[in-house]
């Protein structure tokens, strides 16, 4: 007695295209049809795909965001529309981008874009993808910044940083370097959308371009990853720019450049602050002192990481 095609059929799943996809025993595929998929459909079969490879909030988050992005809504709407069918077209356009998720693609650089310091910054792959982290650098500049002040800001990359002191330091004049022409261009347009005229992009490689100009508070976040170190080849540091990451044997290479030209560049009293890696605080805390620096001290982030070490120039560099 023959086995009917209904029985045979062992079980159905709905992929995130819309297509439903039936299963012999064997695991061979043996039908496809398209159909329409629910907002909530769509959201809990990305999640759970997503979960396997990041955590589970972030996977909720992360399967939002690409499904925000393409219907162009916010996360409220989601809830609202919870049952409400997504058009084939864009069904299969927000499937490819979970697919380059899964493959280990960041987020922000299938978006375009990403949150810093409250503001929407673009990001394309010839920048590094601005973090929560430099926040905690954002904010230090901030307790240090007058009215009117010169800021500069060493490797701009997406302007981030720049451009978040600028927003909140509206009366300074700011500064922001980068030696990627592609990179800069992206700060730019940023600097564009934001409407902050007063920052100045410049390409130069650190103070390459400004050889007599000063000013009373530099940043930087600079490239402070070993160059071998193995986290360069895992997740999201797979896809960035390798010269915005890493810099030397001990990732202070950049460091120690930026340290040593800066007491040409900053005003008595002036502030140097620089992100670093967790472990490097020491050593940046060591390379300032040695240059002349007073009052230094060390910020840690959100995860209660050493981060961001400053130090004020009193005097004339020792000899």
């Amino acid at each position: 007695m023959g086995h009917s095609p209904c029985r045979e059929a062992s079980c159905q799943a709905r992929t995130c295209d819309g297509h439903r996809v039936a299963q012999s025993r064997g695991g061979t595929i043996v039908s496809l049809q398209t159909e329409l998929i629910q907002v909530q459909q769509w959201l809990q079969t990305a999640r759970q795909q997503l979960a396997q490879h990041v955590p589970a909030d972030e996977a909720r988050i992360e399967a939002q965001l690409l499904l925000m992005h393409v219907l162009n809504v916010s996360r409220a709407w989601l809830i609202a529309h919870a049952t409400d069918h997504i058009e084939p077209t864009q069904l299969s356009v927000v499937a490819h981008l979970l697919q380059r998720r899964l493959q280990g693609e960041p987020v922000a650089y299938l978006l375009g874009k990403r949150e810093f310091f409250g503001l929407t910054l673009k990001v394309t792959t010839d920048t590094l993808i601005p973090r929560p982290d430099s926040e905690t650098l954002v904010e230090a500049a901030l307790q240090k910044i007058c009215a009117g002040m010169r800021i500069l800001d060493l490797g701009t990359g997406t302007g981030a940083i720049a451009l978040a002191i600028a927003k909140h330091a509206p009366t300074c004049q700011v500064v922001a370097v980068d030696v990627s022409a592609p990179a800069l261009a992206v700060a730019q347009e940023n600097a564009h959308s934001l409407q902050l005229p007063h920052v100045q992009c410049l390409h130069s490689h650190w103070f390459d371009a400004l050889p007599t100009s000063t000013f009373d508070l530099i940043v930087s976040n600079p490239p402070y990853i070993e160059h071998n170190d193995p986290h360069l080849q895992q997740g999201d540091l797979r896809f960035e720019p390798f010269s915005a990451l890493a810099s030397g044997e001990d990732g202070l290479t950049a460091i120690r450049q930026i340290i040593s030209q800066s007491t040409a560049h900053l005003n008595l009293g002036g502030w140097l602050l620089l992100e670093h890696g967790y472990n490097q605080a020491q050593a940046v805390q060591q390379l300032l002192q040695a240059h002349g620096f007073t009052d230094v001290e060390t910020r840690h982030d959100l995860g209660n990481q050493p981060r961001v070490t400053l130090g004020k120039r009193s005097a004339a560099e020792p000899v």
